[in-house]
């Protein structure tokens, strides 16, 4: 099958392959006992944008570094929610947009697209609940989890609790516009759309009503925009999303081969952390839209968990708040049960009243 090659800064391609060879051979034995096979090649799977494709490099270098002989192009795709910026996510489909196109590639060729062999996803956009033809094949060593607090260009101030009354705080999260409200109620919270690069640039804009944004620290950090952080907002005012700063590798269910390559990659402590946060989402019934924060530690000697979790709504007048430790023995069921427990102590609390409550068709109204 014939593979365009296109450059990553064409803004007209929709997809970009390195590394391509047409001709895979049949896999060869490996050499470490934990991978039976090594293919030629492994063909890698994510968003177009800037974050997206250095994300996927992440993942390719960990692969080459175990794996040296493999090649591994990357296809970065555009998927629906790259193309709409101007609604926030909830209101039209939530983090699904983020994984569909793709997942259709892990099952066959499509066009001129190559089948792929997994998909590099931000954790926070993946589903707890994917369909039964796939699987999360790993989760690879977790960047800063925080969120970030990004001021405009030559601005006087550095901290929200810097900003005076009425300052305006460009956030598409409702999680995040929730808390602030909660611990910043003199400020006023406004959507901001588009990839890391639109979103400052809609900050430095001379014309800006927006004092300061608010973005995730780990992809700042990828895409070397890390100097532009101004604070880093701590437990004290900022629960994380679940899975934030980490790369979560979809692949096909049960898939022999990429399945213990992807073994050999893996992080204990970035994988424990985030199977707590996605079971308590998963037992809450929430999306990446909704208003779930949490704070996550794992002590790798003591072996033990600590999982901190807030239900808030949306205006940030209730909120349920707890939280949980546990030894962990089995890295992935006790991590679950972890995520499970504190979600049901949080209902006992009332956060499915408060998530019950959420109006989103009020909140797009609103934002339209």
């Amino acid at each position: 099958m014939s593979v365009p090659k296109t450059h990553a800064n064409d803004k007209n391609s929709s997809v970009i392959v390195d590394d391509y060879s047409p001709n895979k051979s049949t896999p060869i034995v490996a050499t470490d006992s934990r991978v039976p096979y090594v293919p030629d090649q492994i063909f890698i799977g994510g968003r177009k944008s800037k974050l997206a494709v250095a994300q996927s490099e992440i993942v390719k270098s960990k692969i080459k570094e175990n794996f040296p002989s493999i090649s591994c192009p990357i296809l970065a795709l555009t998927t629906l929610g790259d193309q709409v910026q101007n609604k926030p996510l909830y209101s039209f489909g939530g983090k699904s947009l983020w994984t569909k196109e793709l997942e259709i590639l892990l099952l066959q060729d499509m066009g001129e697209y190559h089948q792929l062999d997994l998909i590099v996803h931000s954790l926070k956009d993946m589903p707890t609940n994917l369909p039964e033809e796939f699987e999360l094949g790993c989760i690879i060593k977790r960047e800063d989890p925080s969120d970030a607090v990004l001021m405009a260009k030559n601005s006087p101030y550095k901290s929200l609790q810097e900003l005076p009354s009425g300052s305006v705080v460009g956030t598409s999260s409702v999680r995040r516009s929730a808390q602030l409200k909660k611990n910043f109620p003199h400020l006023i919270f406004e959507s901001i759309r588009g990839n890391l690069q639109t979103r400052i640039s809609k900050l430095d804009d001379d014309s800006t009503d927006f004092k300061c944004i608010i973005l995730a620290t780990a992809g700042l950090t990828r895409v070397g925009l890390e100097h532009r952080i101004t604070q880093r907002l701590d437990a004290s005012l900022m629960y994380h999303a679940v899975g934030q700063g980490a790369l979560g590798i979809e692949i096909r269910n049960n898939d022999a081969i990429i399945k213990p390559i992807l073994k050999t990659i893996e992080d204990v402590n970035a994988t424990i952390c985030c199977y707590a946060e996605r079971a308590l989402m998963r037992t809450l019934e929430g999306g990446c839209s909704v208003p779930i924060g949490v704070w996550t530690t794992y002590d790798d000697e003591t072996k033990m968990l600590n999982l901190k979790a807030l239900v808030i709504s949306v205006d940030g007048q209730k909120h349920v708040e707890d939280e949980i430790t546990l030894k962990i023995d089995d890295y992935k069921k006790d991590s679950a049960t972890c995520g499970e427990v504190l979600a049901r102590k949080l209902i006992d609390l009332g956060a499915k009243e408060i998530l019950d409550e959420i109006n989103f068709d009020k909140i797009n109204e609103k934002d339209e």
